[in-house]
């Protein structure tokens, strides 16, 4: 069986790609899965902990230089650090332009890599209208130089994998749907909502670094005691893109169509650059501590999805966003999510059985009838679940190393058609490309 060799950026880089990767070497033999990543002194994001284990079991090298400064020299140096054995070894790159800039750089250096490699994108589009695809122009140049230089790409998406396909449809072998993992919380799962948000509570008060005046106040509104209060919340990063602002707007819409529940708008998470600070402040002046709330304060790993399944409904509607890790752990939690109907994001809250929507008042008008017809609720939670476990991070993990057996770089043998119940095919779209000038 092949050895992987993950490469980008891990834990402790505060990174979502970091945790994905993370979260596959977890669930993979440790024999067989490995990590290259950045350099940590040249790494200029922030660390969430040490990652002493990992290292400890002699699984990840942080060797790369900084992102800027990447090579295939560096790559080879880290492989020999682990006597890695060439002929029996895949390169299996997480790519996201801020983790590898410079796309003649990165594909200059694929061709360098006398290996088998794999990328999976993270972050193409499928509905922008730069192309005649839906990816953007800078995807579509990227992709026709650096297909004929791997053995295959994992995209998350039906519509990414359909878009990729249409454009070159002489790679269409090459392309392959893997869906991003789901958590499982089964411990969550089994408690009650009530139960679930009195543990929130405590947390909050007892734990968290929030001020003394927001925790007075949460103890003084009692919103996550009150059962006859509806919470819509949203966790994660202050990150503008994310739109928080418009779950305060949500909330009053939501209020007036439902005049005899209290409608409570809960925002938990916390900024981690100037500009999410400069965000927070402008969120703390639209709370009103009485139904419209943010909480600025860091959840654990342990926290965020128990704060998910606390919500009566989970609110996401991003200004832009391909895909989530926060909707990997809600779904995980069997929780109620309603959310903007746009690219990776938007397919993966239908087919997880969860409320989607192109448009804002049509969402709202959906919502409505969730609450007046809790029994929607629960199905929805139990679709989440189904769709957690048919993508738990332990099968995807499996996939990869069933794909990764495939890969070779002999030219007698081609990268064929590879699936795993149904679950990593190839796109079979049947459009006529039309064709992009590349300059």
């Amino acid at each position: 069986m092949k050895t992987i060799y993950f490469l980008g950026t891990y834990k402790p880089m505060m990174c979502g790609i970091a945790d994905y990767t993370s979260y596959l070497v977890r669930e993979m033999p440790a024999e067989k899965c490995r990590v290259l990543s950045f350099n940590l002194r040249e790494y200029q994001g922030p660390h969430v902990s040490n990652n002493g284990s990992d290292v400890e079991r002699g699984l990840v090298w942080y060797g790369i230089p900084g992102y800027g400064e990447y090579s295939a020299s560096s790559i080879l140096r880290g492989l020999e650090s682990f006597g890695a054995d060439f002929e029996d070894s895949v390169l299996w790159f997480q790519h996201e332009n801020g983790i590898w800039p410079d796309d003649k750089r990165f594909i200059s250096m694929l061709r360098t890599l006398e290996m088998p490699k794999i990328v999976t994108f993270h972050t193409l589009h499928f509905q922008n209208p730069e192309t005649a695809f839906g990816l953007r122009l800078c995807e579509y140049q990227m992709l026709h130089d650096l297909l004929p230089e791997v053995q295959a790409i994992t995209v998350f998406s039906r519509g990414v994998c359909r878009a990729v396909t249409a454009a070159f449809p002489e790679y269409r072998e090459k392309v392959h749907l893997m869906r991003h993992g789901i958590h499982q919380y089964p411990e969550i799962c089994a408690l009650g909502r009530m139960e679930v948000k009195k543990k929130l509570h405590d947390f909050l008060l007892q734990e968290s670094d929030l001020r003394r005046e927001t925790k007075e106040l949460l103890c003084r509104e009692r919103i996550l005691l009150d059962p006859e209060v509806i919470i819509i919340g949203q966790t994660g990063f202050l990150c503008p893109m994310k739109n928080s602002e418009l779950l305060y707007i949500f909330r009053d819409g939501l209020q007036g169509l439902v005049r005899d529940r209290k409608i409570v708008a809960v925002r938990i998470g916390s900024p981690r650059e100037e500009v999410q600070k400069a965000y927070a402040r402008q969120l703390e002046n639209e709370a009103n501590g009485h139904d419209k709330f943010l909480l600025e304060t860091w959840l654990p790993p342990r926290m965020l999805p128990l704060a998910q399944r606390a919500f009566d409904i989970n609110f996401y509607w991003p200004s832009q966003c391909t895909q989530s890790g926060v909707l990997a752990h809600a779904l995980g939690a069997g929780a109620v999510i309603v959310g903007r109907d746009i690219e990776g994001v938007g397919e993966t809250l239908k087919e997880a059985g969860q409320l989607a929507d192109t448009h804002f008042d049509h969402l709202m008008m959906n919502t409505r009838n969730l609450v007046l017809k809790p029994d929607t609720g629960h199905w929805m939670e139990e679709k989440a679940l189904e769709y957690a476990h048919r993508f738990s991070w332990r099968n995807q993990a499996q996939k990869h190393l069933e794909l990764a057996q495939t890969a070779t770089l002999s030219t007698e043998r081609p990268f064929g058609h590879y699936a795993a119940s149904g679950e990593v095919t190839m796109a079979q779209s049947e459009a006529n490309p039309v064709g992009v000038r590349i300059s």
